[in-house]
């Protein structure tokens, strides 16, 4: 009898196999020749020599497609160098992505560049501590300065920054921060010390009226609050009050250049109280009109109202320009026909700038021009006619 086990192929190294089974199943004196094969028996064998030579085609393929392709124009010795070079390659490390470089904001005004170079800017690139409606701060300004002119009483005269001489005071101790939900906005910052009794005494419009203005607000320096409404790159409106900014110099010390500045400077104002409107037509460009009291005022030393504004253009990183103008307003105590106008003008300009050096890295400076003048009430812009005095000046 015979005897036929089928094996399921997949390699040549099973066809030989198969057939050592197959002859080794087979009576001995029964080896057929060919003539002696059954017609059964040679249908079977053919089926399975189509079937090898199936799977022989199937591995070929397999085998070829797991090579590298290489170009048709290779042959000989250059084929081993390609799939030599093909498989070096295969086998070195992936390098991993360089990071991504941020993106440039260019929708929130001048967030596109760093500007803590400037005159009157924090210095700061980012906050100790954030949340989703308030940002603290706070500052603490304790100074030391010595008068060669050796005061008696140790006071200072003619500035507005440094008041005591030879001794260290506390300035200014300001807490404080930002309010921000949604579009609603505030801000508020003390000034216990020094500039809560220098501030307030430089401002004589506290004395008109029965309420006492002058304690009111002596231990704030910033407070206000506004609406942000989604225009342009964005439209701020704000109540109270805020910093001016006239002249460069801020009236926190910390972020000036310089700690005493210049006589002009230091006589513009350091506050308005008011209204003022902030708008961006580009995230380069600022046009802030003023509603306010007057010059440096908590309130209106006579019935009319001052108006000024501020324009400020950054075009380039290392370039910033600013206006600043004042005018209508009569503020001169119980003299309620004198009107007063000012305008501002700076240009600052960075030239040098190596962010990589530990020590300076930074160079910048600034060209500031004002004009002024008061009119009315017995004085003129320039000698008139009727002989009133010029009250003008150039800085």
């Amino acid at each position: 009898m015979t005897k036929l086990t089928f094996v399921s192929l997949a390699t040549p190294l099973w066809l030989a196999l198969f057939c050592v089974s197959l002859q080794a199943q087979l009576p001995v004196g029964d080896t057929p020749g060919a003539s002696e094969i059954s017609p059964a028996i040679a249908k079977r064998l053919e089926a399975m020599e189509a079937r090898i030579e199936q799977l022989e085609a199937e591995l070929k393929k397999k085998t070829t497609a797991n090579q590298p392709s290489l170009p048709s124009t290779l042959a000989g010795p250059e084929i081993g160098n390609a799939v030599a070079s093909a498989s070096a390659a295969s086998t070195q490390e992936v390098q991993p992505p360089a990071p991504a470089v941020p993106a440039v904001d260019n929708i929130t005004p001048f967030a596109d560049y760093d500007w803590t170079w400037l005159n009157g800017n924090p210095r700061n690139h980012d906050v100790a501590y954030d949340s989703k409606f308030f940002t603290p701060e706070i500052r603490a300004d304790i100074t030391w300065n010595y008068d060669f002119n050796k005061p008696s009483d140790n006071s200072e005269g003619g500035s507005s920054e440094l008041f005591r001489s030879n001794e260290i005071q506390l300035e200014q101790l300001g807490l404080g921060g930002d309010f921000h939900w949604d579009n609603v906005r505030a801000r508020f910052m003390t000034q216990f010390g020094e500039y809560s009794t220098a501030t307030i005494r430089n401002d004589p419009s506290t004395a008109k009226g029965q309420w006492d203005l002058a304690d009111a607000n002596r231990y704030l320096s910033e407070a206000y609050g506004g609406y942000h409404i989604n225009w342009m790159h964005g439209l701020n409106i704000d109540a109270g009050i805020f910093m001016s900014y006239v002249g460069l110099f801020s009236y926190y010390n910390f972020d000036n250049w310089a700690y005493q500045p210049s006589y002009v400077s230091s006589n513009t104002p350091w506050f308005f109280q008011g209204i003022r409107i902030q708008m961006f037509p580009t995230h380069h460009l600022k046009i802030e009109p003023w509603i306010i009291n007057g010059w440096q005022s908590y309130a209106s030393s006579n019935s009319r109202k001052g108006l000024g504004g501020q324009i400020k253009w950054t075009p380039f990183p290392w370039l910033n320009i600013l206006s600043n103008n004042y005018g209508l307003g009569h503020d001169d105590l119980y003299t309620p026909n004198r009107g007063r106008i000012h305008t501002d003008n700076s240009i600052e300009i960075k030239y040098f700038d190596h962010p990589e050096r530990k020590g300076l890295d930074k160079m910048a400076l600034s060209f500031t021009g004002d004009l002024g003048c008061e009119f009315g009430g017995g004085v003129s812009c320039h000698n008139d006619s009727n002989g009133h005095p010029k009250q003008s000046f150039v800085g």
